[in-house]
């Protein structure tokens, strides 16, 4: 048989134990709080009206119900580029991703003279690739044209996008290749044909990796440049 243990000391050391396990849980909930006191129910992120991912970019901000407030990378991973075509002109597009009753928007617009526009945060979830476990890993851009309109992928919108999908290349840490760079069309489940045959994708990559090897761009200025 072991030796007879003292009930006192056990019970004792029972009781300090757990006081002191109980401490050491308060303080850390209470640090956990106050590192991200956002994620509490109803609380939002604290963030400015109309500040931008992408120096350079200019706002127009989404209707809210077009998106899902969120807090990437932190609460879903982001590792896709989506890549879209309009069907129309930058102006429709707009205007649809701002109408409530849309059910659609994006995180970019690029025109076919190359400007760049942000909608959403890329904190957010946009609902853009009609599938729900790629829109929350995803950032989406929308491209000014139609898809059987080979004239509208300017050099401008090829070289303004690929900036735009290399710079979120490098903040993510993502590669630049087909696997993590899609079109619409190649999301699962989509009925998209979005962004056609007459996207160059070549093109495209190719682009994007020269942005890459490239200094990084300044950070983006405080604020917004709305229109």
């Amino acid at each position: 048989m072991g030796e007879k243990r003292d009930p006192r000391i056990t019970r004792r050391a029972l009781l300090v134990g757990g006081a002191a396990a109980a401490a050491g849980t308060a303080l850390l909930a209470r640090e956990q709080i106050g590192d991200a006191w956002w994620r509490l129910p109803g609380v939002t992120r604290p963030r400015k009206e109309g500040e931008l991912d992408h120096a350079g970019a200019r706002w127009r901000a989404a209707s809210n119900a077009n998106l899902r407030r969120a807090d990437r990378p932190d609460d879903y991973e982001i590792d896709r580029v989506v890549v879209h075509v309009t069907q129309g002109s930058y102006d429709s597009a707009v205007r649809a991703f701002r109408d409530p009753g849309h059910g659609a928007a994006t995180h970019y617009i690029v025109t076919q003279a190359g400007t760049v526009t942000q909608l959403i945060r890329e904190l957010d979830v946009a609902f853009h690739a009609g599938n729900r476990k790629y829109n929350e890993r995803s950032v989406g851009i929308e491209h000014e044209g139609f898809v059987d309109r080979p004239r509208d992928f300017t050099g401008a919108m090829y070289a303004a996008s690929a900036r735009l999908t290399a710079d979120i290349c490098r903040r993510y840490g993502m590669p630049a290749d087909r696997e993590h760079v899609i079109g619409h069309s190649e999301v699962p489940g989509a009925d998209h044909t979005d962004p056609g045959p007459h996207w160059d994708w070549d093109r495209y990559l190719k682009l994007v990796r020269a942005a890459l090897a490239a200094p990084e761009p300044s950070p983006t200025p405080s604020g917004a440049r709305a229109s």
